[in-house]
């Protein structure tokens, strides 16, 4: 590409950003699932419509996308999506730091919602939720978190869907609010970011360990050695695009078709064939949030209804 037409902006650090799109990987040998997306998030930051999005995750085996919700409208726009595209399913919710800045009122009206539109049968997960105190610091405002996870626990029971969870800096306040509540059958913790202790502690409570490409930075040791001691039927593989880019893009705009890239090097860290790594991450999305959604490259359809 010519100098020109680089696409770039400035940081907070004043450092500049590559923001041109990473080249397309090799295909993965079985088609899996991105079992956590943002579609809607563009921002300048990628110029992947939704369709041509799905369309080259597609052509490299990424044939799947759970699409998550993160407010009202988000979750919104994320059934639209599950109702348009067969590859998508939704997850809706209200995220940890939005709860924060809701008043009571606003909180009510918005889970009354978020209730709503979770007995939808495109909707496999209620997430994602949880608890964030890196970016929410006050008491009052994690207070508010607590109650608005305890919420979402509720309804993903309610309405027989996994619970996805947000967990930032917050591992024992999680495990916390989980045994008080009493956990869900399904829980998938989203950008799994523990340690090896914390993992066990997560796997004790029957949760999934979903993986960004987080998994493949320089400085991520611990979580390569908590993805070490996960079992083979409790991984599953995500994005959060557009955000948390793998290795060898590490910075620039992330999207679903780059997920190739984090299953190589999960089949690296757990020692294991591709093949068979990318056959459990299809197997166990769709144990933890239902099949019967698309098809998978041969045709057979990826699990029970």
């Amino acid at each position: 590409m010519d100098a020109r037409e680089r696409r770039t902006e400035t940081t907070e650090q004043g450092q500049r950003r590559n923001l041109d799109r990473p080249a397309v990987p090799v295909p993965l040998p079985y088609p899996v699932v991105d079992s956590h997306c943002h579609l809607d998030v563009a921002d300048g930051k990628t110029d992947l419509a939704p369709a041509e999005a799905l369309a080259l995750a597609a052509s490299v085996g990424v044939s799947r996308i759970v699409q998550v919700g993160c407010d009202v409208a988000g979750s919104r726009w994320a059934v639209e999506a599950a109702e348009r595209f067969p590859s998508v399913v939704a997850a809706v919710a209200i995220h940890p730091n939005d709860a924060a800045r809701m008043t009571t009122a606003e909180l009510g009206a918005g889970l009354a919602e978020i209730a709503r539109l979770a007995a939808h049968p495109r909707v496999r997960a209620v997430g994602e939720t949880g608890m964030d105190s890196y970016r929410t610091r006050s008491e009052d405002g994690l207070a508010i978190q607590r109650e608005a996870f305890a919420a979402h626990i509720a309804l993903a029971k309610q309405h027989t869907k996994a619970l996805m969870i947000h967990d930032r800096d917050a591992h024992q306040p999680i495990l916390d609010v989980l045994d008080a509540e009493g956990a869900p059958d399904r829980i998938v913790m989203h950008c799994f970011s523990g340690d090896a202790a914390f993992a066990r502690s997560c796997l004790d409570r029957g949760g999934y360990l979903s993986f960004a490409g987080t998994v493949t930075f320089k400085n991520a040791a611990p979580l390569r050695e908590a993805l070490a001691i996960t079992p083979l039927d409790r991984i599953l593989v995500e994005t959060d695009a557009p955000y948390l880019t793998p290795e060898p893009y590490r910075g620039r705009p992330n999207a679903s078709y780059l997920i190739p890239h984090t299953a190589r090097t999960m089949a690296e860290v757990l020692g294991r064939d591709l093949t068979e790594v990318c056959r459990a991450l299809a197997a166990n999305a769709d144990t933890a949030f239902g099949g019967g959604w698309a098809e998978h490259e041969d045709g057979t359809e990826t699990g029970v209804a």
